[in-house]
């Protein structure tokens, strides 16, 4: 008889991040901080099961556990050897990991969990990769804010995306969507210019990136909307020559891959959510005016920018092809003729 497969007797680590795309890709610095503080241990991150390709690419983690916010861990991740709050500063974050069972915990200090009292202290002006990489730091993992990138991914580009510029008009909440035609305005000025553009969103976004593709004048296979799985959105994006976003996942993914990109911000300041302010191929456009992030409607400083000031922006960017990975080293594809 032949013997089943050996049970993976590493320690475990749990990193809790049951959070979107964006939160996931702020936190890849301190996942990598984790991976060498912690060589030893399985890494596993309790996450949108989405978020598995994504994870590999890191290099930092062995897996993704299905895991929905603030609900008790799945089986498979209870009884940890270290368990890591990369949720936010507690109390129901910690009390979930803390229900699991770990033999260790690194979180922020919070009055309500007894025990945390010397841990790091939460700051709410920091910029989300700072934070995560700060809480590690403080607490024995040396983490460095820059370890953003990721390789390119392995599935290849659908047709049309090289060298194009990503029009991407969705976001998780209104507050952050800037006005469908707007991003029509700017899509049929990249059209003009000679650049072939595609619309990306995801499958509940198809009804709105074929809105701003017929309104810019694409025809109906510019819209890459509800047709690309999370990999393949990736490889989209390291394809593409730039991306034009508002404060969502898409941008951070842009960062990651070093896509130069237009980002524009409304109810949050790019100091807390934005693309490093030393990489210049990447553009923050924010009027100054903070506001609710989850709110029901546009938010005023977004819609003071205007479709002109985003053209300018995309026009002011670097070649995709000036850009140099990082991450292996490997430069953009130069980008298709425009047809």
């Amino acid at each position: 008889m032949t013997a089943g497969p050996r049970p993976d007797e590493r320690p475990l680590l749990v990193g809790l991040r049951p959070l979107g795309l964006g939160d996931f890709l702020t936190a890849v610095p301190a996942y990598r901080a984790l991976a060498r503080a912690f060589p030893g241990h399985r890494r596993v991150l309790a996450a949108p099961a989405v978020l598995e390709p994504l994870a590999r690419l890191t290099g930092a983690l062995d897996g993704v556990v299905d895991t929905a916010p603030l609900r008790p861990l799945p089986a498979p991740l209870r009884g940890a050897d270290l368990a890591v709050d990369l949720h936010g500063r507690g109390p129901a974050s910690h009390r979930v990991l803390l229900a699991a069972g770990p033999r260790r915990l690194i979180a922020f200090a919070n009055p309500e969990i007894p025990g945390t009292e010397s841990f790091p202290r939460w700051s709410d002006d920091e910029h989300e990769v700072v934070r995560w990489c700060r809480l590690l730091t403080e607490s024995g993992a040396p983490a460095d804010p820059a370890e953003l990138d990721l390789p390119l991914p392995p599935p290849p580009p659908p047709p049309g995306a090289a060298g194009a510029t990503v029009v991407h008009p969705g976001a998780a909440y209104p507050a952050r969507r800037w006005p469908p035609e707007r991003w029509s305005a700017v899509a049929a000025a990249e059209a003009s210019a000679g650049r072939r553009v595609v619309v990306t969103g995801g499958p509940d976004e198809v009804d709105l990136a074929a809105a701003v593709a017929q309104g810019a004048g694409l025809p109906p296979e510019a819209v890459l909307a509800g047709r690309t799985d999370l990999a393949g959105l990736a490889a989209v994006v390291a394809a593409a020559g730039r991306v034009a976003c508002g404060d969502t996942g898409l941008a951070h993914l842009a960062t990651a891959l070093r896509t130069p990109s237009v980002v524009l911000f409304g109810p949050v300041p790019p100091s807390r959510w934005g693309p490093p302010p030393d990489r210049p191929w990447h553009r923050a456009l924010w009027k100054g005016r903070s506001g609710d992030p989850h709110g029901r409607t546009p938010d005023p400083g977004l819609l003071e920018i205007t479709a002109d000031e985003v053209v300018e922006a995309l026009s002011d960017l670097p070649p995709a092809n000036w850009v140099t990975k990082a991450a292996g080293n490997q430069p953009h594809s130069a980008p298709e003729p425009a047809r």
